[in-house]
């Protein structure tokens, strides 16, 4: 069946609705720190800058352990149980469920790490505070926002702490002895932004918490699993960089690349993970519908960014002295010739982002973790060894290697998928692609 347009004016509207929420949130809290990283480098110096990154970057593993894959896979789901109240309450619960249960268990494993290994100990307290941002986003439901289609709630929320917290950045820090305030007040914001998310939630959407039985908690984790595993595989080459980089080096050279990777981020999500949040809840729904519909938005969505990735990275390569006076007040040249190697994996990654969350869309989330499980028994490995041959450069070589070769068998398998769609196959019935 052919349709003269691909996307709906309705649908348009919805997500341009949701894409200028997320931007806007995205901006500022980008914007941020780009504002208190050079003020944090001159008052507690690149040191415990490093430091307070190898922190955030070693807490990283506990909020994707929270997460759960839920990120995604409740994202999916929330948006197909529409405005049934008590289905809506129950899943909710579920889930929240799922996530305090982890955020406890996490914060169990956290302090044995702590009190055990000397490279942790020695600064115990840098980790203990940065764990706040686990519970913060623990409690922060995303996920539901982003699965209602409601994303100016998110901005609003996010908006107004980060604001709140880069001032406090300079009225509270004003000496090296001051570095501890970084992770508390980050911590400390976070928290109060998953609450007031919570409240939004409950209040606005008239959600009651339901005690879930553990037949239904376990139910929850069973069809999580697949997404959490690729989540996983995904963060143990990406948040293990920085980890990796403070565990063989120090704090000084943990602090320059941290900063060149943070950079290299922005230049990759911005605007583009904004934009495909907003569309996966909506493109969920259009593949219940009409599969071939929503294979051809598919295409369209990815060509478009990776043009729009082929005209700015060449830019940002020519620029990139220019983005480090800015983001850091002196060019450091470890974070320049960092940056230009990462970005390389930039390119892989936003070639290739709508295409790997696509299968996701058409319930292919054993092919989803399979493709980063691969990667992360590659790519983690390589960064601990060219880490120790090439010191910090060896973790931009290893990234970009690890994301041309997702890249390269994503493309692989969505285009064998898309032409079983084509020919009138249900991709959820094919089980050998």
């Amino acid at each position: 069946m052919k349709h003269k347009r691909i996307i709906t004016h309705k649908e348009h509207k919805i997500v341009l609705g949701n894409f200028l929420s997320l931007t806007t949130l995205q901006g500022i809290s980008y914007v941020l720190p780009l504002v208190v990283i050079p003020y944090l480098i001159r008052v507690i110096g690149m040191d415990k800058f490093g430091l307070i990154a190898f922190a955030q970057s070693f807490v990283q593993y506990f909020m994707i352990l929270t997460d759960y894959g839920f990120s995604l896979s409740a994202t999916k789901r929330i948006s197909l149980i529409g405005e049934h109240k008590e289905k809506t309450s129950a899943f909710f619960s579920s889930v929240m469920t799922v996530k305090f249960m982890f955020a406890g268990i996490s914060f169990l494993i956290l302090c044995t790490i702590v009190y055990l290994v000397p490279k942790f100990s020695n600064d115990w307290l840098v980790y203990i505070l940065s764990f706040g941002t686990v519970i913060g986003s623990t409690l922060f439901p995303i996920w539901f926002f982003q699965g209602k289609e409601k994303m100016a709630y998110i901005t609003s929320v996010n908006v107004a702490s980060g604001i709140a917290y880069t001032i406090s950045i300079f009225v509270f820090i004003k000496s090296p002895a001051d570095y501890l305030f970084v992770p508390l007040l980050n911590s400390l914001f976070s928290i109060i932004s998953g609450i007031l998310g919570l409240y939004i939630a409950f209040k606005k959407f008239r959600i009651s918490f339901i005690v879930q039985k553990y037949v239904t908690i376990k139910q929850e984790l069973k069809t999580g699993w697949d997404i959490f595993i690729s989540i996983l595989s995904i963060n143990t080459y990406t948040a293990s960089r920085i980890f990796a980089v403070g565990l063989l080096t120090n704090n000084v050279i943990t602090g320059y690349y941290s900063i060149a990777e943070r950079i290299a981020n922005v230049i990759q999500t911005f605007p583009m993970d904004s934009f495909t949040r907003a569309v996966f809840p909506r493109i969920s729904n259009v593949f219940a519908k009409n599969k071939q519909r929503a294979v051809a938005i598919m295409f369209r969505i990815q060509d478009g960014i990776t043009l729009g990735f082929v005209i700015s990275l060449p830019i940002a390569y020519l620029l990139a002295p220019l983005i480090i006076r800015i983001t850091c007040g002196a060019v450091y040249q470890e974070v320049v010739l960092t940056l230009r190697l990462l970005l390389g994996a930039v390119f892989f990654v936003g070639a290739n982002n709508f295409k790997v969350q696509f299968l996701l869309v058409c319930g292919k989330q054993d092919l989803y973790a399979k493709i980063h499980v691969t990667a992360a028994l590659v790519g983690l490995p390589l960064i601990f060894i060219f880490i120790s041959r090439f010191s910090y450069l060896g973790a931009a070589f290893a990234t970009v290697l690890t994301e041309a070769g997702v890249f390269i068998i994503t493309s692989l398998i969505i285009d064998k998928l898309a032409k079983r769609i084509s020919g009138r196959y249900d991709c959820r019935e094919e089980e050998n692609i």
